[in-house]
């Protein structure tokens, strides 16, 4: 509900760890013909659903990137997990993916510099934050799912420092809950 309220037709948001593309379509949706989505997404499967999804919703707005975000740009060890929704990247992970920083794709044109992010990717959010200085000086609405008391405490330290409100979903503190949605600052109760 608070993403729906959050998305206007226009916006360009993107979707980090994808998975299928219900967040994707969803803000395909929102945004309309004038908006952007970008669906970031390393794992094979997932991309091949995530592409077949986007096709039979004839939706014109996304751009599918078969990538992880991450604090580098290079190969990664990925593991795929017990499910399609718990990948991960793992140095030791057996299947090899891509990963980028947010900041080079921006740098060379590859994607727009967003008005709304939502990061879901498994205990790797710092280093997609870390990787995106320069498409946070956009200061996008963030919506963030972490994964581990030392991922969530470093995202929400990490957010502080660059000027963001941090609050749970439902409006209370951020710490009692791993998903959470950052506002810069300077428009909180704008």
């Amino acid at each position: 509900r608070r993403i729906i309220r959050s998305v206007r037709p226009g916006m360009v948001c993107w979707d980090v760890g994808a998975n299928a593309g219900f967040y994707t379509l969803l803000f395909a949706e929102l945004t309309g013909p004038s908006g952007r989505v970008f669906a970031f997404e390393p794992f094979p499967r997932n991309v091949e659903l995530l592409r077949r999804h986007v096709e039979m919703n004839s939706l014109q707005n996304v751009r599918v990137l078969p990538c992880a975000l991450g604090d580098f740009d290079g190969e990664a060890g990925f593991d795929p997990g017990p499910n399609r929704s718990m990948g991960h990247m793992a140095a030791t992970g057996p299947l090899k993916i891509q990963c980028s920083r947010a900041d080079t794709l921006l740098a060379a044109g590859e994607v727009e510099a967003p008005d709304l992010i939502k990061i879901d990717v498994e205990g790797a959010e710092v280093d997609v934050l870390r990787g995106a200085c320069c498409a946070m000086q956009n200061r996008p609405m963030v919506f963030l799912a972490t994964h581990g008391e030392i991922a969530h405490r470093a995202c929400l330290d990490l957010l502080a420092t660059s000027g963001y409100e941090v609050r749970a979903l439902d409006g209370g503190p951020p710490e009692g809950t791993d998903e959470v949605a950052a506002v810069a600052s300077s428009e909180i109760g704008a």
